[in-house]
């Protein structure tokens, strides 16, 4: 019955049914998960309202599905149901430049919508490592990050307004210009459990007139973590600093020759962008500042391959882990910048104990830590090291004041560990407002919320 509505509404090329097909969407870049009854790709607003109604008559939830990057289950299926994924929904609907500002899909991959407007002198600035494969549908539901979002913030930051289709597959559209709740806000990093992106108005910004980008090494991760503290407390907010350890500078050379010096402990990566005497500014300042704390090798990236270089090799280091290890899982934890030497001792403590190889990339201004747990899955002591070393992380972070997530979302994997954060009264009215979008828990269940929270104390009256 459900695959038969289906076909009669988008087509036998829009919808997926055969083992094979249900098995490639049954997992994400973090887990596996159960077989969804069908897999549908819509490629309109119209469609996916259709998708919808079919679905909800057919008794079957909904989980929204971008391109699989996602790294907490966030787009697994857990109870069967039907897949949509958005990933034929990819174009760029509308371009206004006068506004500074752009309508698109959520299946548009994020590097693309900068790639189109950067003729225009503009550019979009959330920019997750994925973000050369993963969507503005995807970052949209986890409020993606990456490294410049120290300076230019997350992606509620720059999503303007928003075409959703609701639980009975009815098309509502929010701005942030709206009077009342600010609705936007609300959707953005609701991991698909308020509604279905369709489109999205997404803020753009001016190229900056100057771009530059520094390395320094140290031979201790402690000083290159008070490092970043002191960059801060100077009022000095580059558009990134980010933090590598020995183990992923000596994989990412392997792999990239980014020009990374292999013989630090700890290196920070350092990028100033804006007005040409401003930056040079910066780089005195911040070159002088990490001098007084230690660090013994400083470079200037002087061309754009350089600079482009450097990048690609933070953006690329969990993919070098594959010259370690088989396997990596990513802990995705905040923590306050002055708290980062003890968390980086707990986390190193942690991997030592469970006998875990353990590499640390990370957004080091906004305290946000990924440290890569390395592991090979066919080895039960290892997945079970990892598990535990992963808990202990989240537990440590927890205790310094930090949080459980970062960027990557709560999706499946964190969604017992809310309880660690959130009072049963916080969740209840986490709760409250999804019932009011979603009361039938229709919209990718069993994500965010820990699995007792339908029951009387969690539960809206």
């Amino acid at each position: 019955m459900l695959r038969e509505r289906l076909i009669a509404a988008l087509g036998s090329d829009a919808v997926k049914t055969e083992p094979e097909d249900l098995a490639v969407y049954s997992f994400d870049a973090y887990t596996d998960g159960g077989r969804p009854a069908a897999v549908v790709l819509p490629k309109s607003t119209q469609e996916v309202s259709a998708i919808v109604k079919i679905a909800r008559d057919c008794g079957e939830p909904i989980v929204a599905r971008g391109a699989g990057t996602g790294l907490c289950g966030g787009a697994v299926p857990t109870a069967g149901g039907v897949i949509v994924s958005l990933m034929r929904m990819n174009r760029i609907l509308e371009l206004d430049l006068q506004n500074r500002r752009v309508r698109v899909q959520p299946g548009v991959m994020n590097l693309d919508v900068s790639r189109q407007v950067a003729p225009e002198g503009l550019f979009y600035a959330p920019d997750p490592s994925s973000q050369q494969i993963s969507t503005i549908g995807g970052n949209i539901a986890t409020n993606a990050g990456g490294p410049h979002c120290l300076s230019y913030g997350t992606t509620v930051n720059h999503v303007l307004g928003l075409e959703v289709v609701d639980d009975a597959g009815e098309v509502f559209v929010t701005s942030i210009d709206d009077a009342g709740y600010d609705l936007t806000a609300a959707l953005v990093g609701s991991e698909g459990t308020l509604g279905l992106v369709t489109s999205a108005w997404l803020g753009l910004l001016t190229l900056p007139e100057a771009v530059r980008v520094w390395v320094a090494a140290f031979d201790e991760m402690d000083a290159a973590s008070e490092a970043v503290s002191a960059i801060i407390a100077a009022g000095i907010v580059p558009t990134a600093l980010e933090m590598m350890d020995a183990v992923i500078v000596a994989a990412v050379e392997a792999a990239f020759h980014a020009g990374y010096p292999t013989d630090a402990a700890a290196l920070l990566l350092v990028e100033s962008a804006g007005f040409e005497e401003d930056v040079a500014a910066s780089e005195a300042a911040i070159h002088a500042i990490v001098e007084a704390h230690g660090a013994r090798y400083w470079k200037s990236a002087r061309t754009l391959a350089e600079r482009n270089a450097l990048w690609a090799g933070r953006k690329g280091a969990a993919g070098a882990t594959g010259r370690i290890a088989p396997n990596y899982y990513t802990q995705d934890v905040c923590v306050p910048r002055s708290k980062l030497p003890r968390a980086l001792r707990a986390v190193e403590a942690a991997a030592r104990s469970n006998q875990i190889t353990v590499g640390n990339v990370f957004h080091a201004g906004d305290g946000n830590l990924h440290p890569l747990l390395m592991y090979d899955k066919s080895d039960a002591r290892q997945v079970a090291a990892v598990v535990e070393t992963g808990n202990v992380i989240l537990q440590s972070a927890i205790e310094l004041g930090g949080t459980i997530s970062g960027e990557h979302g709560i999706g499946w994997e964190k969604r017992e560990a809310m309880t660690r954060v959130y009072s049963t009264a916080d969740l209840a009215a986490m709760g409250r407002v999804r019932d009011v979008f979603d009361p039938r828990r229709m919209l990718n269940p069993e994500k965010i919320f820990p699995s007792g929270a339908r029951c009387p104390e969690v539960a809206p009256p």
